[in-house]
C-alpha cells in the first residue's frame, strides 16, 4: 500500500517572522518536503539503491526518524529513545537504521518517521515553554558544553536540507518524478 503526500498543503516557511516561527516553519517545510519526496511509494521503491551508493528513501526516512528523537528528545530533553530504536547495539551495527528499512512495511515506516516527528515537537514545546530558544540540552557536546534549542534546530534543518538534495535524486531515479 502505498501514501501519498498532497503538495498542496506542504507547510511554507514565513517571509516574516519572529525568530521560534521562522525556524519552526522552515523545519516543519523540510519535513513536508521529505514527505513529498516519499510520497506513492512502495516498500521495493523504497529500498532500491542507486549505485555507487547505498542509501535508500527508506534508510533516509528511519535515519531522519531516528534524527528526530536523538537530537530533540534524547539531546535535548535527555528523554531515552522509542521503539524500535531502543534495542539497537548502535556499536555493532552503526548504520542500522539504513540497513533495516529494507524490509520494512511503508505504512508503517511513515507511522514511525511521523510518530518521532510528533515526539521531537513536544519536547521543542517544553524546551520552548521553559527558556525558549536558548534552552539548555540536557545531553553536553564533547567540547563545547550544552547545545541550545535554537542550535539543534538550525542543525535539523541543515539535515534535512542535505538529505532532501539527496532525495530528489533518489526520486528522480526511482519513477522520475522531480520538484522543488
Amino acid at each position: 500500500m502505498t501514501q501519498t503526500f498532497d503538495q498542496t498543503t506542504r507547510t511554507e516557511a514565513p517571509i516574516r517572522a519572529d525568530e521560534v516561527t521562522a525556524l519552526r516553519g522552515f523545519l516543519d517545510y523540510h519535513r513536508d518536503t521529505f514527505r513529498w519526496k516519499c510520497s506513492g511509494l512502495t516498500q521495493e521503491q523504497l529500498a532500491r539503491v542507486h549505485p555507487p551508493s547505498t542509501m535508500t528513501l527508506g534508510g533516509m526516512m528511519k535515519h531522519l526518524a531516528l534524527n528526530e528523537v536523538g537530537w530533540f528528545g534524547n539531546t535535548l530533553a535527555g528523554q531515552g529513545y522509542p521503539a524500535p530504536f531502543d534495542g539497537v547495539d548502535w556499536d555493532a551495527d552503526p548504520d542500522w537504521e539504513w540497513r533495516t528499512a529494507r524490509d520494512d512495511d511503508p505504512v508503517e515506516l511513515r507511522a514511525l518517521y511521523d510518530d518521532c516527528v510528533r515526539r521531537a515537537d513536544a519536547a521543542i514545546d517544553e524546551a520552548l515553554a521553559r527558556d525558549g530558544l536558548d534552552t539548555e540540552s540536557a545531553e553536553q557536546s564533547s567540547h563545547d558544553g550544552a547545545f541550545s534549542l535554537r542550535w539543534i534546530m538550525l542543525h535539523m534543518i541543515e539535515e534535512y536540507a542535505r538529505h532532501n538534495g539527496q532525495a530528489d535524486l533518489i526520486r528522480e531515479s526511482v519513477d522520475g518524478e522531480t520538484g522543488e
